[in-house]
């Protein structure tokens, strides 16, 4: 029997908490008629994602909040990302047909929330994933990881327990949203890579498309 994780080992969940407020925050400003779900959807969303991380770090019964905090999580990154595609959908649609609601001041606030949900979207679904979840890759040498950080290759500049946590797969889905390819991480697993590809690709067209247009509209 594997032993169970302690308290000291366990990855604090409150930088996962702010990234969704600040996304609760981003999705406020935009216009209603590029919402999708009502303006009460995503406060009811940050409360399902918050729910099991608490239990996860006040329950005496861990391992139980952790399978469903995996669950959950996992669901609401897909969530966020098919947002995000759908909206980005309906702003391209709009640009083509000239929509008078596609102003430039719209088409830019909407683009930036549209590629910050991708962000997230794809920050939670790579934390959770890799090596099984935070839970997984604290039990050292069990789990195969789906990317190799440059501080894994690197161990004798970092603290002797190092692992990844939430900012290192923040960083790597904001590196892949800018750069639209690896940094200083490699993908080491084909589900990776096209989990970046499709990251890569939304945010290429919400900048290259929409972004760029809002910009030509608001100069014009």
């Amino acid at each position: 029997m594997s032993n169970p994780i302690q308290v000291e080992q366990m990855e604090p969940r409150w930088p996962v908490a702010i990234a969704l407020l600040v996304l609760l925050a981003l999705v406020a400003v935009m216009p209603d008629h590029y919402r999708l779900l009502p303006s009460w959807a995503p406060f009811a969303v940050a409360a399902m994602a918050c729910l099991p991380m608490a239990g996860v770090a006040r329950s005496a019964r861990r391992s139980h909040w952790l399978r469903i905090e995996g669950v959950v999580l996992k669901l609401i990154a897909v969530f966020i990302i098919l947002s995000a595609a759908v909206v980005l959908a309906v702003l391209i649609r709009d640009i083509i047909l000239s929509s008078p609601q596609a102003s430039g001041l719209e088409l830019l606030t909407s683009s930036v929330v549209v590629w910050a949900c991708n962000v997230l979207g794809f920050s939670l679904l790579y934390w959770q994933v890799d090596g099984d979840g935070p839970e997984g890759r604290m039990q050292t040498g069990t789990c195969r990881t789906d990317w190799l950080f440059a501080q894994a290759t690197a161990l004798e500049r970092v603290p002797p327990d190092w692992q990844s946590t939430f900012a290192d797969y923040l960083f790597l889905a904001f590196s892949t949203a800018t750069a639209f390819s690896t940094t200083d991480t490699l993908p080491l697993t084909v589900r990776a890579k096209l989990l970046m590809m499709l990251e890569a690709l939304i945010s290429m067209v919400t900048l290259v498309v929409v972004a760029s247009r809002a910009i030509n509209v608001l100069g014009s």
